[in-house]
């Protein structure tokens, strides 16, 4: 099949990826946000002109390589070879849009261009003569408004008549070095040249990635080429700053916005009357943005999400759980019968995985409306001024307003990813802010970290939830800012740094739509991730605590106090009608047959449910459930009940002994108490060691390790809120170990994914090192100080939290203070702004 190549091209927010998605149909993530899309995505469409390959380019204001994202995108176009690149405008910004179309049609492209969010133009009194812009710009112009599809069509009818474009933007001053320097690049053997016109211009204007790029294609050449041609491009340059008084970059930005207004003054009209709605957004943010309203309307924001996701969005856990407790049944019905004192492997590990995912999905509902509530943010325009307000916080400590994006990515919000957060760095031009955001985006409250806190505050904080959910929300944000202010001002102050360039959307109006498909992918992500990453770390945590298994000296023990519970039961029950049917072979499937029946019982939820579980166990086996349910079976069936419940009950307590050993014995357990010593003036015992040494891998690992070592036979039905409160080697060291492992689980290392990401993203061994190093240093002492004070002065752990977090947050008002101050005091000093066009 001959598929053709399409570029996608266009500044940040022009509604690029909504045109991306119109096309090829692929469900990717759009957001009012500017900047989200950072690498190229790929998709595929036909049409009944030909099928095509489309390649969205990260969104840029222009092709001068200031940026990551300006070199990655003009990279890609001076090398992908596309067929057409289509270049996306905000017809309601068309002025400033219009920078980068020039940019592209002289790099000699064959372009169209897509004026996308026509609806929105109109109804700000917008109009835009198509046809007019076409003929002057030589190349095919197509409206379209890609929320509701609309463009589809002239898209695909232009798509095979897309030549390079004829037009050319004169510049007088000039014309004969740039003709100069396109002769002597003609004469030289380069390989794949972009247009000599646009290089040359390049080149006099000083870009550095097109003297690396010219550099690169005469490396074999004479080196006295190379810097012959440097030497004449630099004094044509400078010619040309003596003749004008001005840089030539300058001179070019001059004549293009000369272009640009003759070309609004030819094909565009404004009807003034609709003047109030263009400045709605400005009135709403005048308000939003002001000095008193932006900090009240952003915590606001925090609080409200939290509220509504965590503490009201848990109450549906009430209603999921039995569902997936009814799951656990039938897998277990499927896998080989449990023995009387130890399961087959396949059915331990089959189990073992269960719960460990059932501890996961049970929090799906909370994940669901989390993400439904951040894509209302990101698609109403706030997500944008979210990134406006931070900057003005995040320059005193180090980071850069680009830092926001990352930092809501993974997890502001508490519905992110360290991953995504990592990778979204790369759009900071600040090399500095860059590695101090990498460093600081895993102190985040990443979703994976939500289902540990949910399960804390279930057992020790029911009644304060919305105030700990609150502290434990903005606490990992003070804790980055301090930790990105140490960083900058040690490791990194001598790295490069940059301005911060931003600009606000207008305000939309959420569709329900946008905002369920939304929520509904990014929660499959999350119950994805539970059958991959999570269940195979699941699998790996259950060898590690099975091997190398019971002595013989355990095993023989455990068998005595078996075999005396089951002597115990047939005396009971020698002189009934069941004596000669329970025998040492039959026991264990009664038992089972019991407890499988108690625990389908509590789940049924419902009287006929009730009913059905009866009427099925009775199909099951009818002899055992007329002993399981005596009024059934006469006077017989009542004494062997009997003796079966207390049967039911040695065996319950000698398997959870059993357990524990084995667990103690393990190589993992074994690691969790040869660190005991250490972490238990933390008020971390071996299990917890365990539940977070398991959480490097995955997050969810925590939880779902927690969820299988305070499993109990007789509680499966049970949630781990219910199992873990009422274990007393955990509940006994009460709130304030509940406060310290919060506080080090908000501290925590990054997972190994997320770990790996910042490798990649800073070709460094080092700062992946420190990027384990400094978090664990600084989780395990706040801990301790917080656990060993709290003792010391009979703190409760909502006055311990508090504490800790007002103390957190004078340090962070008193550095920024500081850094505010330093900056009011000292004199005027050049910015370097940047020049996006």
């Amino acid at each position: 099949m001959n598929r053709k190549k399409l570029l996608l091209a266009g500044q940040q927010n022009t509604g690029k990826s909504t045109i991306f998605n119109m096309l090829t149909g692929a469900r990717q993530h759009v957001a009012n946000y500017p900047g989200v899309t950072v690498d190229k995505k790929v998709g595929y469409f036909s049409t009944d002109h030909g099928s095509y390959q489309l390649i969205d380019l990260p969104g840029t204001y222009s092709l001068t390589s200031f940026s990551l994202e300006e070199r990655v995108a003009r990279r890609a176009l001076r090398e992908e070879s596309a067929d057409v690149v289509l270049n996306v405008l905000d017809a309601a910004n068309i002025t400033r849009s219009l920078h980068l179309t020039l940019q592209l049609i002289e790099m000699g492209l064959p372009v169209m261009l897509i004026l996308n969010m026509m609806d929105v133009a109109k109804n700000e009194g917008i109009y835009i003569d198509v046809d007019k812009l076409a003929r002057h710009l030589h190349v095919p112009v197509v409206e379209a408004v890609g929320r509701t599809g609309q463009g589809v069509e002239d898209i695909s009818d232009k798509l095979n008549h897309v030549t390079a474009g004829q037009f050319a933007i004169d510049y007088p001053e000039l014309e004969s070095r740039i003709e100069e320097i396109r002769s002597q690049l003609s004469r030289l053997p380069l390989i794949n040249p972009p247009s000599m016109r646009w290089l040359s211009i390049r080149l006099l204007e000083g870009d550095e990635e097109a003297w690396k790029w010219l550099e690169q294609q005469l490396v074999s050449l004479d080196d006295c080429d190379y810097l012959a041609i440097s030497r004449r491009i630099k004094c044509l340059k400078d010619s040309v700053k003596e003749e004008l008084d001005l840089e030539v970059n300058d001179y070019i930005v001059s004549r293009r916005q000369q272009i640009i207004r003759q070309l609004m003054e030819e094909c565009v009209t404004v009807d003034d009357s609709c003047a109030s709605e263009v400045q709605l957004s400005d009135r709403i943010d005048k308000v939003v943005l002001s000095r008193a309203g932006a900090p009240i309307f952003l915590l606001l924001t925090v609080f409200s999400i939290y509220q509504v996701a965590i503490v009201w969005g848990y109450e549906l856990t009430n209603y999921t759980w039995p569902y997936l407790a009814a799951l656990r049944d039938i897998v277990s019905s499927l896998l080989p019968e449990a023995g009387f004192l130890y399961d087959p492997y396949v059915r331990s590990l089959g189990l073992w995985v269960v719960d460990s995912a059932n501890t996961l999905l049970n929090y799906v509902p909370i994940f669901a409306i989390l993400f439904a509530l951040i894509a209302i943010l990101e698609d109403s325009g706030y997500m944008a001024r979210i990134a406006f307000i931070a900057d003005k916080v995040l320059s005193r400590f180090g980071l850069h307003g680009q830092s926001t994006l990352p930092m809501i990515l993974s997890g502001v919000f508490a519905g992110g990813c360290a991953v995504p957060g990592v990778m979204a760095t790369k759009g900071i031009p600040d090399n500095r802010a860059r590695i101090a955001t990498i460093l600081t985006v895993p102190f985040m409250n990443c979703l994976a970290k939500v289902p540990l806190y949910t399960l804390l505050l279930g057992i020790f904080f029911v009644d304060d939830k919305p105030l700990m959910m609150f502290y434990i929300s903005t606490i990992t944000i003070i804790a980055a800012l301090l930790v990105a202010k140490l960083l900058t001002r040690t490791v990194l102050r001598s790295a490069e740094t940059a301005p911060f360039v931003m600009e606000l959307p207008r305000y939309n109006l959420p569709t329900v739509r946008s905002i369920l498909t939304r929520a509904v992918e990014r929660t499959w992500v999350y119950i994805r991730k539970v059958g991959t990453v999570v269940l195979a770390v699941s699998t790996v945590i259950f060898v590690l605590l099975q091997f190398p298994g019971l002595s013989e000296s355990d095993k023989q023990h455990y068998q005595a106090e078996a075999k005396k519970a089951v002597v115990t039961f047939q005396h009971k029950i020698s002189k009934t009608e069941y004596a000669h049917e329970l025998t040492e072979e039959t026991i264990p499937a009664l038992v089972n047959y019991y407890t499988d029946y108690k625990r389908a019982k509590l789940n049924a939820g419902s009287a006929e449910g009730s009913k059905q579980v009866s009427k099925a166990f009775q199909q099951r086996n009818e002899r055992f459930y007329s002993i399981v349910v005596p009024k059934t079976g006469g006077k017989s069936a009542k004494v062997v009940y009997r003796a079966l419940r207390k049967l039911a009950s040695s065996r319950s307590s000698i398997r959870r002994e059993i357990r524990e050993r084995r667990l103690e014995t393990s190589l993992l357990g074994m690691f969790g108490r040869s660190i005991e010593p250490v972490t238990q003036v933390a008020g971390f015992d071996w299990k917890i060691n365990i539940a977070l040494f398991s959480s490097f891998a995955a997050r969810e690992s925590s939880v779902a390790t927690l969820g299988v070592l305070f499993q109990q036979d007789e509680e499966s039905n049970k949630t781990l809120e219910q199992r873990m409160g009422r274990s007393t080697e955990f509940s006994q060291k009460g709130e304030l170990a509940a406060v310290a492992l919060i506080l080090f689980f908000a501290l925590y290392p990054p997972c190994l994914a997320t770990v790996m990401m910042i490798k990649v993203q800073t070709g460094r061994y080092r700062w992946m090192l420190l990027s384990i190093a400094l978090p664990t240093t600084l989780g395990f002492m706040i801990a301790t100080a917080v656990y060993s004070l709290g003792h010391y002065f009979e703190l409760t752990g909502v006055a311990a939290m508090s504490y800790t977090y007002f103390s957190g947050l004078t340090l962070l008002l008193l550095v920024g203070f500081k850094g505010w101050l330093k900056n009011r005091l000292a004199p005027d000093r050049q910015i370097p702004v940047k020049n996006i066009y």
